[in-house]
């Protein structure tokens, strides 16, 4: 089901065993955030008209990018990402540099940095409406730390967490009931944390999704995101490695 936040109406596409890609559009036109499987990808797009004018890439994992040539094709898409990754990723038609914009149907999305999970990832901000943030920023967790230092993935995540709070969070994998454990064992006096876990039991035992989540929900919960240093934010990067 899509919604609409600030304009712009957002589309969770699931793939996979627990990937969620998203359908943004605007002003008739629209993007697809990391098609790992071509044919879903092609489906939803069908569904919501038939017009693509972008395929946008976070990072080069294959469960994020092994749908985007055939996807682009389909529909004569341009692939975005960041040029600085470009040898990980598929043929680029747009390689940008962190904070460069493509215009989607008359509004801005820009490319921002955030390294961590692997060295080249970023995240594309819709406006002020939505954040595609591929695995740097799960609900009340954070992507495996792969490349990255944790200097530089706490400084990715204090970058999300400096957005707008009603920014919807467009995160890449639906992990918010593993990490609703581990972010209550590590900070088990917070109610918003509580409230927010009791919700996700709720919707996953009912089968449905967690995401999108508003930024305010995960400043308030999220223990990643509210790590106050890198040193903090690698003790509990290595906990969760290990819970």
């Amino acid at each position: 089901m899509a919604i609409s936040h600030r304009g712009f109406t957002i589309t969770r596409v699931p793939m996979l065993a627990d990937n969620y890609a998203w359908l943004v559009a605007h002003g008739g036109a629209s993007a697809f955030v990391d098609p790992a499987d071509a044919a879903a990808a092609i489906e939803a797009v069908e569904a919501a008209g038939g017009r693509l004018d972008w395929v946008l890439l976070t990072h080069h994992h294959d469960d994020h990018i092994a749908g985007a040539v055939d996807l682009a094709a389909r529909f004569g898409a341009r692939i975005a990402g960041n040029a600085a990754d470009a040898a990980r990723l598929p043929r680029l038609d747009a390689a940008l540099a962190p904070g460069e914009t493509i215009d989607l149907g008359g509004a801005a999305v820009r490319m921002i940095a955030t390294p961590g999970h692997t060295v080249g990832h970023v995240t594309y901000l819709f406006g002020d409406a939505a954040a595609a943030c591929g695995d740097t920023l799960f609900s009340l967790g954070c992507g495996r730390m792969f490349e990255g230092t944790p200097a530089q993935f706490h400084a990715s995540l204090q970058a999300l967490a400096a957005l707008d709070p009603e920014t919807l969070m467009l995160c890449g994998h639906e992990y918010t009931l593993s990490n609703a454990r581990f972010a209550r064992h590590v900070d088990p006096d917070n109610a918003a944390l509580a409230a927010r876990a009791a919700e996700v039991e709720r919707l996953r035992a009912a089968g449905a999704p967690t995401l999108p989540v508003r930024l305010a929900d995960e400043l308030a919960a999220n223990p990643f995101l509210r790590a106050a240093s890198a040193e903090e934010f690698a003790r509990l990067r290595a906990a969760k490695d290990k819970f």
